[in-house]
């Protein structure tokens, strides 16, 4: 163990951010996303959230400042009622670690499945929320 890092954080899980370069992906996913058929890097995170994974690894992954958008949703499908009030909870954390987002990238179902399968690793979660997945893109570390 080590002094400052979360214990959600497993040594695999570290090892795959610190592999991480800049503009390079990772997925936060929701227990209903298909993480092991898309991950090319799968790390297990389950009986937790996606707040609570978002939280742990703002600490030490920079975000993309170069980019539009550095992070991104899964757009609820037409037609479908939910209504995600997590997205409300991310976009706090996130500006909680970062001063310089402005706004989601929204992204279509389908579309959100072929970027996961092209990321560089997808952190399969317990979350229960609908429409919970969340793109993060890996920015510069500037300090």
């Amino acid at each position: 163990m080590l002094k400052g890092i979360p214990k959600i954080i497993s040594p695999d899980f570290m090892k795959i951010l610190l592999e991480m370069g800049h503009g390079d992906e990772i997925i936060l996913a929701d227990g209903n996303f298909p993480a092991a058929s898309c991950a090319a890097n799968l790390i297990r995170c389950d009986g937790h959230g996606v707040p609570e994974v978002l939280e742990a690894i703002l600490k030490f992954l920079p975000l993309d400042t170069y980019s539009d958008h550095s992070v991104s949703l899964m757009k609820v499908v037409e037609g479908d009622p939910v209504v995600p009030s997590i997205w409300e909870t991310y976009e706090s954390l996130i500006k909680k670690y970062d001063h310089h987002f402005e706004e989601f990238e929204m992204v279509d179902r389908f579309e959100f499945y072929e970027r996961a399968k092209k990321a560089y690793a997808i952190v399969a979660t317990g979350e229960s929320a609908l429409y919970a997945n969340v793109i993060l893109k890996k920015g510069v570390v500037t300090e």
